[in-house]
């Protein structure tokens, strides 16, 4: 099993190596709503992970949302909202279209 190495930033981001962790697929978008959920509490968010086991967000969904879904249709606190969009959603969508745009 492969390990995920994981840099705590100061804004609250992480670095993300290129491997796997307990399992969980490369690439987000075949990442089940476990995944994803895993993803968010290894993350630092603890609470906030829930939010995306009751929406059943799955990885593809994951990929799909937009800062308002995020900021809004969790209905998660603004402050969380915002950091798990800019520094996790947005960055997971990007490494994404980069990968899958060869």
């Amino acid at each position: 099993m492969l390990t995920v190495d994981m840099e705590n930033k100061e804004n609250g981001s992480l670095d993300v190596k290129n491997s796997l962790e307990n399992g969980r697929p490369l690439d987000p978008a075949d990442w089940a709503v476990t995944d994803v959920v895993n993803y968010f509490r290894t993350a630092g968010f603890e609470e906030q992970a829930s939010a995306f086991q009751e929406q059943e967000i799955d990885g593809k969904s994951l990929l799909l949302m937009t800062r308002n879904d995020v900021l809004t249709g969790l209905s998660l606190k603004l402050g969380p909202a915002l950091k798990i969009y800019e520094y996790h959603v947005k960055p997971l969508q990007t490494q994404h279209l980069k990968n899958n745009s060869l």
